[in-house]
């Protein structure tokens, strides 16, 4: 459990640009609400502001600020959530104003829950990196706590110094998990390599946060991953085989939810473990058919994939709790990109199977490989990621006709009788 984790009674606080996005910020809070509630605190009470511009002291106008204040105090309240970004000083600013009561904004909560929910080594890892390049320019507005912590009579504390004390002791941390971070990407490479050279198409879960794409992997796979009615209850990303009739095979990964206003800091600190999308061959994209605001997290996980470059992969949607669902999503545009699927029944899974297996063998092709007799060993490798059609023995080598997938033509690319015919992603960006 996060020595900080979030708990109590809380008010939250959001700001609309005009009366038009008042209800935009209403959903926003619901979602700040149920953040609020995995990280094991309770909303009491919500305030919005309409304000074109925000107050450079403490975002919302003096006015609010002692609404808020009588607001917290009427209520018993324990801490006040802001749905946006504060600045050190107007963390520090709004805690005076408001007697002392404590201050944290939306990122600071996600950091919390990803504190609460990393269990791998790598994602503990990256969950401290990224509090304390959150919480290192957040110091100065602790130096009146630092203050009386050094325990010095009047106020001569050693505030300043312990202030700089801990600043030192962060830059030395943070330099220490990023080495560590480093390393254990390489080894995440490594194993990527390996993945890629079974020749098995790989296909990431991705959408946004509660989706289901834990309980999806758990019902195809038997993973036990964690699943949770719970925002961001899966951190760590998790890859597992999957078997299916025709000698068909894929290895599909879990990975984190995606979710509105992702602070680019946690995006930067969990690359290694987000880039699982831009490495896989097939998305598949989860969609929550039970909440209305299906479209827009939809919109959200298409933007956040771009930013990861995994943009333009094949994608396959799949509207996930049908079983639940009282008005389906209008996907027909989308034709056989879309599957509706209930990951808790099993309703739909046999079509998403189905589709899934198109997609992977409408990227396979028959090529030509001639194996020189000093590497007739590898021969053996083919017939584990493609179906061999013909073998024969010429003076040059042993011909292989066989049907191979993407990964497979690139894993065999140097034995292809005609390389420039089968273009690779690996010569596309070359």
């Amino acid at each position: 459990m996060s020595d900080n984790q979030v708990c109590g009674r809380a008010a939250l606080v959001a700001i609309a640009e005009d009366t038009a996005s008042v209800a935009a910020c209403e959903r926003s809070l619901d979602e700040l609400c149920r953040l609020l509630e995995t990280a094991g605190g309770e909303a009491v009470v919500r305030l919005i502001q309409v304000k074109a511009a925000y107050n450079p002291r403490t975002c919302i106008g003096s006015g609010k600020v002692e609404e808020l204040r009588e607001l917290c105090e009427n209520n018993d309240l324990d801490m006040v959530v802001f749905d946006f970004e504060l600045s050190p000083s107007q963390i520090r600013n709004l805690e005076e104003d408001l007697g002392g009561i404590r201050v944290i904004d939306r990122s600071m909560l996600i950091l919390d829950i990803f504190a609460l929910h990393a269990t791998t080594g790598e994602g503990k890892l990256q969950v401290e990196l990224a509090q304390l390049k959150y919480t290192a320019p957040r110091l100065m507005g602790r130096g009146k706590e630092l203050s009386r912590l050094g325990g010095t009579i009047g106020t001569r504390g050693p505030g300043e110094s312990q202030l700089e004390t801990d600043r030192r002791h962060i830059k030395r941390r943070i330099d220490a998990l990023e080495a560590q971070l480093d390393e254990m990407k390489g080894t995440r490479a490594t194993m990527r390599a390996a993945r890629d050279r079974s020749g098995i198409p790989k296909v990431a879960i991705v959408g946004y946060t509660n989706a289901g794409k834990s309980t999806l992997l758990n019902y195809l796979t038997d993973a036990g991953v964690l699943s949770e009615d719970k925002l961001f209850a899966t951190l760590d990303p998790t890859t597992r085989r999957l078997d299916l009739p025709d000698n068909v095979s894929m290895l599909l990964t879990d990975t984190v939810g995606f979710i509105r206003k992702l602070p680019h800091h946690l995006i930067k600190a969990f690359h290694s473990t987000l880039e699982e999308a831009a490495y896989a061959d097939i998305l598949m994209v989860l969609i929550d058919a039970t909440d209305p605001e299906g479209e827009e997290h939809l919109a959200v996980t298409e933007e956040l994939l771009s930013d990861l470059g995994a943009a333009g992969k094949p994608v396959l949607y799949v509207f996930n709790k049908c079983d639940a669902a009282v008005d389906l999503p209008n996907a027909a545009a989308m034709g056989d990109a879309a599957v509706f699927v209930s990951a808790k029944t099993g309703m739909g899974i046999d079509r998403l199977l189905a589709r899934l297996v198109e997609m992977i063998q409408n990227g396979k092709k028959k090529v030509q490989l001639c194996f020189p007799y000093s590497d007739q060993g590898r021969l053996s490798a083919v017939y584990g990621v493609g179906n061999v059609e013909d073998v024969s023995y010429t003076d040059e080598g042993v011909l292989v006709e066989v049907v191979l997938d993407r990964a497979g033509i690139g894993q065999f690319r140097k034995y292809l009788t005609d390389p420039t015919e089968y273009k690779t992603s690996e010569d596309e960006d070359g």
